[in-house]
């Protein structure tokens, strides 16, 4: 076929009227339009629009052009343009009708190799053959003029790659609204695409053909264009292979099956995953190495959405028949891909692990992480995906998994143990009073307490640490993880050793030289006490909330508004983040934490009498004021030392110390409930007033009648008074007298200022006067001095 180069070509009539289109007619017409141009127009005229149109859907690689933005088409907020998209791009819409006529025709088209994932762009730059054979073959020289190396895709291949990428590039779209990913219009095309080229049930959709064969022909082994060397050792046969096994033109239908299914696959693999090198993994395990690529929420769910369906597609393979000549008479295409995708679970597994690891050690300690999270869960447990369904009981049990998944336990062993160690490592860093955090440790430790799991886990360490000499060329087969390009290139030998696959897939991730640390060691169990710790200290701070939420509650009446409470005066902070989001979420916490505190006890077999112990360390019980205990310190001659335990205390909320300003109130920072003005003159309006009556308000507050006792509870501050007499630094900040004086500074109070106004407004309502109200609330106030005198002074004798 031609090769296309859209970007050098003049525009075609067509194209011209195409584009104009897009700027002058709605969205519906424009689709309806294009589904007559690909019904009525023949391939070759409508090969010089497609580059253009793809882009025009998908957007441009370089994020530029936004295309019809189907990550944020959401059909609750959009129907029209959301429904109409969606049937364009139907596996069996207009677009994909297209697709299969330009790939009868044999057409190629340009993909810059620049904008494929890092890995793979440095690789083919560096003129080595990835090993993916979805790049072999196809890597173009640059044309005269043209700047760096280009990938040939056939239409299908360049369709899958925009809309794959358009994933990662289009980061940047405008949002106008909130966007749920899960219910957009590419994440609906995702989930329709797996459904259609990698069915559970019944055989790929056929492609339509106006051709009189029926069939749309695979694309056909092509030469390289590039001098490249392969990965891994036996380069020569890896290509060798590849070549001799891809289908031809003129291969029997039955063998055209799946060649879309396993481009598919590959694609979405490749652009989705491929991110991070294994190589560059293995050299450089830190939370502290900076990469280029990171993942959004919304890729992390479409990867979820990938890992789910094929557990899915490899769980609804059939069993082979008993009989081999039965087997090779009755098995389909589409059921040995199938039983391949099984066999050889490292075409996957390999990017995710990397991928996941990445997530884990980079991912921010915030709720967000609850994608990563159920990505993880979901491609622990294949045999959620399973066709057959549990056995109905009356007892609500559990679910045992079933001895038929050891291998799969065993053959994926690190995204068990490994990864279940780094969720350790995060959960022992974030604030578990917070709900949604607590709720994935609960949702970790429900899965990892399944009947059977752990000791189908146990046993793949087992088989891990029992001597086996690997040799070195079967160690690199297993380390291959498309065993040389395609899925049917052929059938890898059936391998009965537990412990030659789990040495290999162990070894083939982390190298020869990785310390396996196991899961249910010494050391990872000190990290399970430690985050029981938490989740008992975590409780007791959520209860302690509760607590104070209620007396909050309770003691907010209508008369303790206009009050100004001492908390206002000294600033102090007894909150937490909890106490805007109620009483159920609270509850919720707790049941969280009391749920997966009880799955990890079954887990690492945690006795009773550990737990009470662990309880008695993590000091949560409060003291007989009520109120929590210090963060955990250790005494010294310079007073108390933080340790590291109440660093992380004070850090994540569960402990703080009761800090409150203790300097002279006049002095306070302005807060958000008071007036700045009024704060500032009432200011200086006490400073006169105590300048030019201080002499009388030392020899009023020195009687020991009951004017004296008046006059001391309010004109003086006690504790003040000790902290200046015995702390010579605070002496030195006071800016004036600290004896007897006047504070104005409460009427500055947005409170006081509107009890006042009600006051007023109450007194005009009966016809009192301003002079009259002005007398009410002197009364009122010196009734209100006298009370509080004699209920906090009494008539004790005066101290100096």
């Amino acid at each position: 076929g031609a090769m296309a180069a859209p970007h050098l070509q003049q525009p075609s009539f067509l194209l011209a009227t195409l584009k104009a289109d897009c700027v002058n007619k709605p969205f519906a017409q424009r689709c309806h339009d294009l589904e007559t141009v690909i019904e009525e127009l023949p391939a070759k005229e409508l090969h010089g629009i497609f580059p253009w149109l793809v882009e025009s859907i998908f957007g441009s690689l370089d994020g530029i052009i936004v295309g019809w933005n189907l990550r944020c088409l959401q059909g609750r907020t959009n129907p029209n343009e959301y429904s109409v998209a969606l049937d364009f791009l139907d596996p069996s819409g207009p677009m994909m009708k297209l697709v299969y006529k330009l790939q009868a025709e044999e057409y190629r088209y340009d993909f810059p190799v620049s904008y494929l994932p890092g890995p793979v762009k440095a690789s083919i730059q560096e003129q080595v053959l990835p090993e993916c054979s979805l790049y072999h073959n196809k890597v173009q020289f640059p044309s005269s003029g043209g700047l760096g190396l280009n990938l040939a895709l056939n239409p299908f291949e360049y369709y899958m790659f925009y809309f794959a990428i358009s994933l990662i590039t289009q980061k940047n779209s405008p949002v106008t609204h909130h966007v749920s990913p899960s219910n957009s219009a590419y994440f609906i095309l995702v989930d329709t695409y797996l459904k259609c080229f990698l069915p559970t049930e019944g055989s790929v959709l056929p492609p339509p053909s106006s051709n009189p064969g029926g069939a749309i022909p695979s694309p056909t082994p092509r030469s390289p264009a590039v001098p490249f060397s392969s990965y891994g050792m036996h380069h020569t046969s890896l290509l060798k292979r590849h070549i001799a096994h891809q289908p031809s033109v003129n291969a029997d239908p039955a063998s055209q099956e799946i060649w879309r299914s396993e481009t598919l696959l590959q694609i979405f693999v490749e652009m989705w995953l491929h991110h991070y090198s294994l190589e560059m993994y293995q050299k450089m395990q830190s939370p502290h190495v900076k990469e280029s690529f990171k993942p959004t929420e919304e890729h992390v769910l479409v990867v979820r959405l990938l890992v789910k369906h094929l557990h899915a597609f490899s769980n609804s393979l059939k069993p082979e028949p008993l009989s081999p000549s039965a087997h090779s008479h009755t098995a389909s295409p589409l059921e040995e891909f199938k039983r391949l995708v099984v066999v050889i679970p490292r075409f996957v597994q390999e990017k995710l692990y990397i991928f996941l690891q990445h997530c884990f050690g980079h991912w921010p300690l915030d709720a967000s992480f609850r994608a990563v999270l159920e990505m993880w869960l979901s491609y622990l447990q294949p045999w959620r995906y399973a066709p057959e369904k549990p056995p109905q009981s009356t007892e609500p049990l559990p679910r045992s998994v079933s001895d038929k998944w050891a291998a799969f336990i065993q053959e994926n062993l690190l995204m068990y143990t490994k990864l279940f160690v780094g969720f350790l490592n995060r959960a022992l860093r974030t604030d578990l009073v917070s709900p949604k955090n607590a709720l994935m440790v609960f949702r970790v430790a429900k899965v990892f307490a399944q009947p059977n799991l752990a000791e189908m886990i146990l046993k793949g360490y087992s088989e891990f640490r029992s001597e086996l000499v690997i040799p070195h060329r079967q160690h690199r087969f297993f380390m291959s993880p498309t065993l040389g390009g395609s899925f049917l290139s052929s059938r890898s030998p059936a391998v009965t050793d537990a412990s030659f696959k789990v040495k290999s897939h162990v070894y083939s991730l982390e190298g020869q030289d990785f310390q396996y640390k196991q899961m249910f060691g010494a050391e990872v169990r000190n990290l399970v006490l430690k985050l029981a710790q938490l989740i008992c200290q975590a409780q007791q701070t959520a209860k302690s909330i509760s607590d104070h939420s209620a007396e909050t509650m309770a003691s907010q009446s209508f008369f303790s508004w206009f009050r100004f409470t001492p908390s206002e005066v000294n600033g102090s902070y007894t909150g937490n983040d909890l106490d805007e989001i109620g009483q159920d979420s609270i509850k919720k916490t707790d049941e969280y934490l009391e749920k997966a505190l009880e799955y990890l006890c079954q887990i690492f077999k945690l006795s009773e009498a550990q737990l009470t112990q662990m309880m008695m360390k993590c000091g949560t019980a409060q003291d007989e004021n009520g109120k929590k205990q210090l963060p955990d310190c250790i005494a010294s001659e310079n007073g108390l030392i933080l340790t590291p335990l109440g660093r992380y205390q004070i850090i994540n909320g569960l402990r703080r110390f009761e800090l409150q300003y203790q300097g002279d109130t006049e002095l306070q920072p302005i807060r958000s409930y008071e007036n700045a003005a009024l704060v500032r003159l009432l200011f200086r309006l006490s400073s006169l007033l105590n300048q030019r009556f201080a002499d009388q308000m030392e020899v009023l507050c020195s009687r020991d009648d009951f004017v004296g006792r008046l006059c001391r509870y309010h004109l003086t501050n006690p504790q003040l008074a000790q902290k200046i007499r015995y702390s010579p630094v605070v002496r030195d900040r006071m800016s004036h007298n600290w004896g007897p004086r006047i504070s104005l500074r409460f009427l500055a109070s947005y409170r006081t200022l509107i009890s006042l106004l009600m006051i007023y407004f109450l007194a005009s309502w009966f016809y009192v006067g301003p002079v009259g109200c002005t007398f009410i609330i002197l009364t009122g106030y010196f009734l209100y001095a006298v009370i509080m005198t004699f209920f906090f002074e009494g008539w004790k004798p005066h101290e100096h």
